[in-house]
Order: structure tokens, then sequence, then C-alpha cells
């Protein structure tokens, strides 16, 4: 097997400013690609912070040239990101919740949130997934926030052969202990390494608990943020054995 490392990219996002929020994105990737980092994979709505009132004004096609500087960074830094975005595939089309894939070939790729949480039907239509990333031996299964609520959706993720399931999120003080458990109880019933990103910072009237987590496929914690405010949560795997860090920034 060879050497692999991905991180969680725990931001603080500034609600609306998606400029403001693509240099703090590209900051994040050109300090994770310093530590070596392969695939870095950002919050539920990252660029744009999770305002779901705001999200048809902000919302883009995937191929957008607002996300350029965010692809070309991408590529000149081999990395790969995934960034949370509000996107529409077809004018007059309805919102969803994208997890857009900024390769480190140049690629693009689009992942959409599938379960919407109670009460976003009002701002976003429930989207259809995506495809499995692929590094060597990693399969990596593409999931936002209320996906991984349903049992399901981890579990046909590991059916299909992923042996790493990547979430980006918006998870509350008042959820995190539900919403952690389950993704440890996933990692270890799938036998998959499960990465949380969540926000480390108030966004759309929610008090985010920050503590983005990696646990290993047994269940274990290799790494967590120990709170808010923005972090790298890192984990990278040599031969058969993975090891975790945490960098504030």
């Amino acid at each position: 097997m060879t050497a692999f490392t991905l991180a969680a990219a725990q931001t603080t996002s500034i609600a609306g400013d998606v400029p403001a929020n693509i240099r703090r994105h590209l900051a994040f990737m050109q300090t994770a690609a310093a530590r070596g980092v392969q695939l870095l994979v950002f919050p539920e709505l990252s660029l744009t912070g999770y305002e779901p009132a705001l999200a048809a004004g902000l919302a883009i096609a995937p191929e957008d040239a607002l996300l350029e500087p965010l692809r070309e960074r991408a590529q000149a830094l081999r990395l790969t990101a995934v960034v949370g975005m509000p996107i529409r595939v077809a004018p007059g089309a309805g919102v969803l919740i994208g997890a857009l894939v900024l390769g480190a070939d140049g690629s693009r790729a689009v992942y959409t949130k599938q379960h919407l949480h109670p009460g976003e039907e009002v701002a976003f239509v429930a989207g259809q997934g995506g495809a499995a990333l692929e590094w060597g031996d990693e399969r990596i299964a593409l999931a936002v926030c209320a996906d991984f609520s349903h049992a399901s959706h981890p579990r046909q993720a590991a059916e299909a052969g992923a042996n790493v399931y990547a979430a980006g999120v918006l998870i509350s003080e008042g959820g995190y202990a539900t919403d952690s458990a389950l993704l440890q109880g996933y990692a270890a019933e799938h036998r998959m390494l499960v990465l949380m990103a969540n926000h480390g910072g108030p966004s759309g009237g929610w008090a985010c608990a920050g503590r983005s987590a990696i646990w290993s496929a047994d269940g274990s914690l290799l790494a967590a943020a120990p709170g808010m405010g923005d972090a790298l949560v890192i984990a990278r795997r040599d031969g058969e054995h993975w090891a975790g860090h945490v960098e504030a920034l």
C-alpha cells in the first residue's frame, strides 16, 4: 500500500461572503499541501456558510468561473479539495447542497446532498449523491451532513467498496454527541476510516461544535480538534498503519 494523507478542514465561514471564504480556503489548501495532504475535505456549505436564506441568491453552476481560483490552486498543489457550495445544475432548477470536488489533476466533479435535514426543503432540493473518489488502494465515499443520519448511506458506500467515508457537516453543540457516536459506529461496523469536517464557528444561527474528527476502521479516534476555531485534522497512512494529529490555524 502506498502512503496516503487526508484531512478535515475545520473552517469558520463568513456568512454570504464567498470571495472572503474562497481566500480562506486557498490558505487552508496551501497549508495542507505543505503538510503532504492529498485530499482535503471542507464543511457543508463552507464557501457561503450554512445560510439557507441566502442560498438561492448565491447558488452557482458547478463549472462557474467563481471556483476557478480554487480549481487552479488544487491543480498547482496536486491536492484534491472538496468544498461546500449551493449549486444549480440548470437555470431555474432547484438549489442543491453541493460538495464540489476540485481534483489534483484539474478536474471537477460534484456530489449533491441526498438527504435533507427537516426544514431544509424550504431552501433546497434533494440531490443524487456522486461517484466515489479513488487514490491507489483507497476508495473514498462522500457524504454531506444529514446523509450519514441514514444508516443506508454509509452501508451502501461500504458495499460499493469504500474504505474511507468523508463527510462535510454542520453539527451543533446539541447534536455533537449523537452524531459523532453514529460516525464512530459506522467506522467500526463497516471497517472504514471515517472523516468528519465541521464548521469551526457559528453559522446560520447555529452554535457549531467544531471538534472535527477522524476515526480509524476499528472505531478508535485517530485525531480530533479540541473545540471550535480553524484547524486541520490530519490522518496519514503508511502501509497498514494510520496516524493522526491536529494543527490549529
